[in-house]
């Protein structure tokens, strides 16, 4: 049966707005792509969120913490729901505070509505922008170990649970990822922007007389930054320190970002969903300037950069933040996802020291 002309043009439409920002060239960026695409859509129809009421006390200092945008957003999807007994998962919102503050907040909770007792807050989520550090308090410590916890990356050591933690994708990308144009130019092998780079100082001072290398000290506005971005093959991070926000900046434009750390990384935001190493590349601090250079250099020679460069692009879109309209597989949407793939609440039945 032919489908009536006035519904095409809509059915059209929905499949544009489902269909993921992936293709076969650049499917290699995720750990699956099918799977992904499937529960996307489930997600997308049978996701419930539940948000606690926030005390009148604390709503002014909530305000000015960085996790407005998502909240807000949250706020206006369809995700939403207003009756806690159709709720996959239930928000706890709050704003920095003592751990004897959020200790008396918790208790509030448990004790004024049934829904945390159920699981002892393992279908619950949060947000702390550096995480919760250890503490004795039953209620802290069940928060801590139980509900999702979403941090701003990158996260202190020792205050983040890979396996069920996650971070939001840097907050320094509010609006849609604008590839870098095809065929610009690029006048540098490596960009650097900010002065203290902790332990990565002496690497990255091993550049500053490389005329391959731009290392500026200066945090020029965005439009310039943008302009360094665009005309450098690789924008070199360094993990832990303030402007490592630049790496959604970095794959957006075509900049391929070369993360330097001392540690293991494991709160990389979408890290299981992305394949960070198809898209980046990592090296510790005392790999010594010459020989990162090589590095790079041979990774544009053996072809591996284009490759990550154009996957890196493809990748950028679950990095943009779109203030006014989420758009599909975007942050917003991708952090509904890893809530989402977490809902499989573990059952804790009592509390134990």
């Amino acid at each position: 049966m032919a489908i009536p002309s006035l519904l095409l043009s809509p059915l059209l439409l929905l499949l544009v707005l489902l269909r993921p920002p992936f293709t076969t060239a650049n499917s290699a960026v995720y750990f699956s792509k099918t799977t992904i695409f499937s529960d996307y859509e489930k997600m997308i129809t049978n996701l419930k969120i539940f948000i606690y009421p926030l005390p009148n006390q604390l709503h002014q200092q909530y305000n000015s913490t960085p996790f407005t945008l998502l909240h807000n957003s949250l706020l206006t999807s369809n995700f939403l729901t207003h009756n806690p007994n159709q709720a996959t998962l239930f928000f706890l919102p709050f704003p920095p505070m003592s751990t004897r503050s959020l200790d008396r907040h918790v208790k509030l909770v448990r004790t004024t509505y049934p829904y945390w007792n159920r699981s002892l807050g393992a279908d619950h989520f949060y947000f702390s922008s550096q995480g919760v550090g250890p503490t004795s308090s039953r209620n802290v410590a069940e928060l801590k170990k139980n509900a999702v916890q979403i941090a701003c990356f990158p996260v202190p050591a020792r205050e983040f649970i890979p396996h069920k933690d996650i971070t939001l994708p840097p907050s320094s990308v509010l609006s849609r990822a604008h590839p870098q144009s095809e065929g610009l130019s690029t006048r540098f092998l490596g960009y650097w922007r900010f002065a203290e780079v902790g332990s990565g100082v002496e690497l990255i001072n091993g550049l500053r007389n490389d005329g391959e290398f731009l290392i500026e000290s200066e945090p020029y506005d965005e439009g310039v930054f943008l302009e360094r971005v665009q005309s450098s093959k690789f924008c070199l991070f360094v993990y832990d320190v303030e402007g490592v926000g630049g790496l959604s900046v970095a794959l957006s434009h075509g900049c391929v970002p070369v993360v330097i750390t001392d540690r293991p990384i494991q709160d990389l935001p979408l890290m299981d969903v992305i394949k960070w190493s198809e898209i980046a590349v990592f090296v510790g601090s005392n790999m010594g300037p010459n020989k990162l250079k090589r590095a790079l250099i041979r990774t544009c020679e053996d072809g591996g950069y284009d490759r990550m460069k154009r996957l890196g692009v493809a990748a950028a879109h679950h990095f943009a933040w779109n203030e006014s309209s989420p758009q599909p597989y975007d942050a917003f949407n991708m952090v509904m996802y890893q809530l989402w793939a977490r809902r499989h609440a573990i059952r804790y039945s009592k509390w134990e020291i």
